[in-house]
């Protein structure tokens, strides 16, 4: 089974497929990971997203980390991880999410905004920063915040995310890109969201000078 480090490590794109309907999971799942995405996340505002999720495990849960977004109160933490959730994302950070999560034998990936936040999501047990929304921390701001923050921490870069807007997050210090609209819709055909995938894993390989 894949651990979340080494999948952000082959690919640090992160899909959000906000909206998903669980007829349509396994296909975009199959056009994600055919074109090198390992970590898929299904928000919990999305129509009946614990048979997405459980759906996509089943099929890819062995290479691939599958998880839920949007994720508020630690009763939900319980049913994702049930359905086959091995991450647990949210907007803000809230430690009972984290306790819950921890306790259960997933990664938290707490969405935070100032180093206060960062660092006390750390001490609370995070395996990923996710600051959100990325639209309000330009790159020197996380330069800044990278130059205090452990050298082992996980760096997601979440909100307005294109293959354009990445390069200087990487240069600053970002570990990972969390992937919305640009990426994925309810209405985006298989053919288009195949496209916008190749497209954000092109820009990363042309970025870090390497295969994905």
């Amino acid at each position: 089974m894949i651990t979340l480090e080494a999948a952000l490590s082959d690919n640090p794109l992160i899909s959000i497929l906000r909206g998903l309907d669980p007829a349509q999971a396994i296909d975009v799942a199959d056009v994600l990971v055919e074109s090198g995405f390992r970590v898929i996340e299904v928000p919990l505002n999305s129509p009946d997203p614990l048979s997405s999720i459980s759906r996509i495990a089943d099929k890819y849960g062995d290479r691939v980390i599958v998880g839920a977004g949007t994720v508020l109160t630690p009763e939900e933490v319980s049913t994702v991880v049930s359905a086959g959730g091995q991450i647990i994302v949210s907007p803000n950070m809230d430690p009972r999410i984290g306790k819950r999560t921890l306790e259960l034998g997933a990664k938290w990936c707490p969405g935070v905004f100032t180093p206060t936040e960062a660092f006390e999501a750390l001490r609370l047990g995070a395996a990923i920063l996710k600051f959100f929304p990325s639209e309000l921390i330009p790159a020197p701001a996380i330069k800044a915040m990278r130059a205090v923050l452990p050298r082992e921490a996980l760096i997601a870069m979440v909100g307005g995310i294109t293959p354009d807007t990445m390069g200087a997050y990487l240069a600053a210090g970002a570990n990972g890109f969390g992937l919305g609209s640009a990426l994925f819709k309810p209405d985006y055909d298989l053919d288009e969201i195949r496209d916008r995938a190749i497209a954000f894993v092109d820009a990363m390989k042309a970025l870090r000078g390497q295969n994905i």
